[in-house]
């Protein structure tokens, strides 16, 4: 066990965990921020990302060794009242269906659009290929970046 201070959504947090625990853990065990959802535990579907300084990243196969000192920010500090762009944009095309994946989706998303604010369809399909949706609400995902890119 060793003992780790992580800034997420701006604030700092002293937590002691193993070397190896993956930081999706720490999140939701260890500080109650219970948004990032574990979905396969191998960062292949993307329910789990979160954003390493300024990056998406997967927190399931992260471990809190590999980003004790960097910046990192979840679904919850996305925005204190759930106005970011993106999630009025998932509001405004009823995306969500079982809403498993949403938190992943548009923290993938805010990624891309801090990178390319006006993508392309291509680089929308490019930037989403790894988070999976299991209802199946693709087209309104890409309505919805695509909304959301316009502000």
């Amino acid at each position: 066990m060793a003992n780790y201070t992580l800034k997420v959504n701006g604030t700092s947090h002293e937590v002691n965990v193993s070397d190896d625990t993956p930081l999706l853990w720490v999140l939701r065990d260890h500080l109650n921020l219970v948004g990032t959802k574990y979905g396969c535990g191998i960062a292949q579907c993307g329910a789990c990302t979160v954003h390493v300084d300024g990056d998406a990243m997967r927190s399931c196969s992260l471990p809190i060794k590999a980003v004790a000192d960097k910046k990192i920010t979840t679904i919850e500090g996305l925005s204190k009242d759930a106005s970011h762009p993106l999630q009025d944009a998932w509001r405004k095309h009823d995306v969500p269906q079982c809403g498993y994946c949403q938190a992943g989706q548009i923290m993938n998303a805010a990624a891309l659009l801090k990178s390319t604010p006006k993508p392309s369809d291509s680089d929308i399909d490019a930037a989403m290929q790894g988070n999976l949706c299991r209802c199946g609400t693709y087209t309104r995902i890409k309505a919805a970046i695509k909304t959301a890119s316009m502000k």
